[in-house]
């Protein structure tokens, strides 16, 4: 198979079968599909098993979160080409087929990102690829937005993990998806140090899916959520930037924080958010640090210039 497809699984019963009813009516047809499931609670694995005898499943005894269930989903796969997808989507029948013909067309790409349009508002995009400024946010390109805009390909800072084709050599190159994210920002680590060693991450305006958002979490906004995306955002930044680059932009991320910490204690969540900034600084210190190369030096000068210009593009919604 040319296409491994990953759907990381955590009580997805009402998502998961219309998720692989939809890869079934793909144009393309050479992937096989992988699920992983986070022992879900919810019947949802024991469905895939009994209804899609030709989805390989993979079981695991807890919720490790996305991280883990699409490394191992990596561990059963030898295609060249892995892309992650969300149980709570719907594919467009010319889905994986964009993704692919994107990602052969140059040999440095890591990434493709997709057209992720909200399911329950399909006049809305949902994102068009992940942009990361010097704030320290990592937020969806066009977000809330007309789903019929953005129909240019571009590059982008990270692809989505949540439906994105990866490119399985450079993923063996730069490391697999960091466990210690459990979830949120592993896809802009992820991308971050694709960038680093040079590779490009582009959107695909011709992969359309239709995304329903919070389908393991529930909410938007809810502590668990919050406490964990403050503790990745700061391990992301101290994993990637070299110290002096933290310091070029400390006032930036230093502002960043400020106003999230306030948006946060406004609604209600301010003590989840704080926390998970602690969280995030210890988790640094047990981590290892992305290499630093001086080869790499044109690529830290480019992803700088990108986060200073990302800081007048439009504000996460």
């Amino acid at each position: 198979m040319e296409v491994s497809i990953i759907i990381p699984n955590y009580n997805g019963a009402n998502f998961i079968k219309d998720c692989i009813e939809s890869l079934k009516l793909q144009d393309y047809r050479d992937f096989e599909i992988i699920v992983v499931d986070n022992d879900s609670k919810d019947g949802s694995a024991d469905a895939v098993a009994a209804e899609y005898p030709e989805v390989r499943l993979k079981r695991l005894d807890q919720n490790y979160g996305f991280s883990r269930a699409v490394n191992e989903g990596l561990r059963m796969s030898d295609a060249p080409f892995v892309l992650l997808l969300n149980s709570d989507t719907k594919a467009d029948p010319g889905f994986v087929g964009a993704l692919v013909k994107t990602m052969k067309s140059d040999g440095m790409i890591f990434s493709v990102a997709s057209k992720m349009i909200q399911m329950k508002r399909p006049d809305k995009l949902d994102g068009a690829g992940d942009l990361y400024s010097a704030f320290g946010w990592a937020y969806a390109r066009g977000k809330g937005r007309s789903s019929s805009g953005y129909r240019k390909s571009a590059k982008v800072f990270a692809a989505c993990g949540g439906a994105a084709l990866y490119r399985r050599s450079i993923l063996d190159e730069i490391g697999w998806f960091d466990e210690f994210h459990f979830a949120y920002l592993e896809d802009t680590d992820i991308g971050y140090r694709a960038r680093i060693m040079g590779y490009r991450n582009v959107y695909c305006p011709e992969a359309k899916v239709f995304h329903v958002g919070s389908g393991a979490t529930g909410s938007r906004y809810n502590d668990f959520k919050i406490r964990i995306s403050a503790r990745n955002n700061m391990y992301v930044i101290m994993k990637n930037m070299p110290v002096l680059q933290i310091i070029l932009n400390l006032p930036f991320l230093l502002l960043g924080f400020s106003i999230k910490a306030l948006f946060f204690i406004l609604i209600g969540h301010g003590r989840a958010y704080l926390s998970g900034l602690k969280r995030g600084y210890i988790l640094c210190r047990e981590a290892r640090k992305f290499p630093y190369s001086s080869r790499n030096l044109r690529n830290y000068a480019r992803i700088q210039l990108e986060l200073w210009l990302n800081l007048f593009r439009r504000l996460p919604g």
